[in-house]
């Protein structure tokens, strides 16, 4: 591949990348494959697997793993992709390093930003955890942690509560909110929704689908949605893999509605829109959030929400406007909710038509790829 000298260059610190997909490795994607004229980007991660290359192309991102691909390559990160970064350096002068995420990319960005101090590094914030989460993680090396934040020239967060969350940290420079968006034109899928041939063997046609498109994993509050749907007459699909899945499978057992619960597993974004295609309802009442792009995408396939007041879903979910808000840590209140969109054709319309048009005007991957160009720019200048 040619590398254009006059290009601004930035590297990018990225545990993860695709194909091990999550929001922010998507948004990484979907942002540098539209703003990528006139930018060179490189990213390192780890490699995680034996089966990972060590070096691809994706998209327009030259992507080079370090590690052996094994578990220890995530603990090995920030060491490992320094190295890298300082050889890569020699070669290319980068402009820009961008940290995803105040963790290992975090702490990789800091390393090389005191190495060279004059090369600007902005923090993108995503990650949707507690705070209390992340202090049990770092309070044993809190004060290096809290530089992470201090130290970089740019914030930018996908949420205003992250953008709180960096304030808390005692970073007091420029912060920009840009929330990951959706590609609205793979998710208008109403056209398409009568032809979707479901595997579901439905026992009546009154049977309606709730989906709900999450990692399996406590903070998402998937035992609240499995005993909410207990006793209402739907049918609840659970899209996505985690460590807590054998644990909602034993519980949909004990309450004995295991024929009303089918959990699909890790599904290839590329196929999401038809799946939402067969639903009513998107549910996830989670416990914290970033923001929960699956709401987002949910909402441009023109599928009425319920999500809990939390963490960065407050930034688009309305209530009453663009989803109903049930509360967090109760499977009553989100049984109540999921029964008033079923019972009111008139809600259930006004929330589909909002959701969408929210996302179209403020959540299109266009409109803020070019968010991130103007801060990418602002940096350089």
């Amino acid at each position: 591949y040619m590398i254009n000298n006059q290009a601004p260059r930035v590297l990018i610190f990225s545990m993860a990348y695709l194909p091990l997909i999550g929001g922010a490795e998507l948004a990484v994607k979907e942002i540098t494959d539209r703003i990528s004229d006139g930018f060179c980007f490189d990213l390192i991660a780890a490699r995680l697997d034996k089966k990972l290359a060590k070096f691809e192309r994706i998209g327009k991102i030259n992507v080079y793993r370090v590690g052996h691909g094994w578990v220890l390559d995530k603990y090995l990160y920030p060491w490992l992709a320094y190295f890298k970064a300082k050889k890569l350096h020699k070669q290319r002068r980068y402009q820009i390093v961008q940290a995803l995420m105040a963790s290992y990319g975090g702490i990789t960005a800091l390393f090389f930003k005191k190495r060279f101090p004059r090369i600007k590094y902005l923090l993108t914030l995503q990650s949707g955890d507690t705070d209390l989460f992340f202090w049990t993680r770092t309070w044993f090396w809190h004060p290096l942690y809290k530089q992470v934040y201090t130290k970089a020239d740019y914030i930018q967060a996908i949420s205003l509560f992250l953008a709180q969350r960096a304030r808390k940290y005692g970073y007091r420079g420029k912060i920009e909110i840009a929330p990951n968006g959706v590609d609205l034109t793979k998710f208008l899928i109403q056209n398409y929704k009568p032809q979707i041939n479901s595997k579901l063997q439905v026992q009546n046609s009154k049977e309606k689908i709730i989906i709900t498109v999450s990692r399996l994993v406590k903070k998402n509050g998937l035992d609240d949605l499995i005993k909410a749907v207990k006793d209402l007459p739907v049918k609840l699909l659970i899209f996505g893999a985690g460590p807590d899945e054998q644990k909602l499978k034993d519980l949909a057992k004990k309450l004995k509605i295991e024929d009303k619960i089918e959990f699909r597993g890790h599904i290839d974004h590329k196929d999401l829109p038809k799946h939402l295609a067969q639903a009513d309802i998107f549910v996830r009442p989670s416990l914290s959030e970033g923001l929960g792009n699956a709401f987002l995408e949910a909402m441009a396939a023109g599928l009425p929400i319920i999500g809990t007041p939390v963490g960065g879903i407050v930034d688009f979910l309305k209530d009453r406007k663009t989803g109903l808000f049930c509360q967090a840590r109760s499977p009553q209140s989100i049984a109540e909710k999921i029964r008033e969109i079923l019972s009111s054709h008139q809600l259930r319309l006004r929330l589909i038509k909002n959701g969408r048009q929210l996302v179209e005007e403020r959540y299109s991957w266009d409109k803020i790829s070019q968010k991130m160009k103007q801060i990418y720019m602002r940096l350089i200048q």
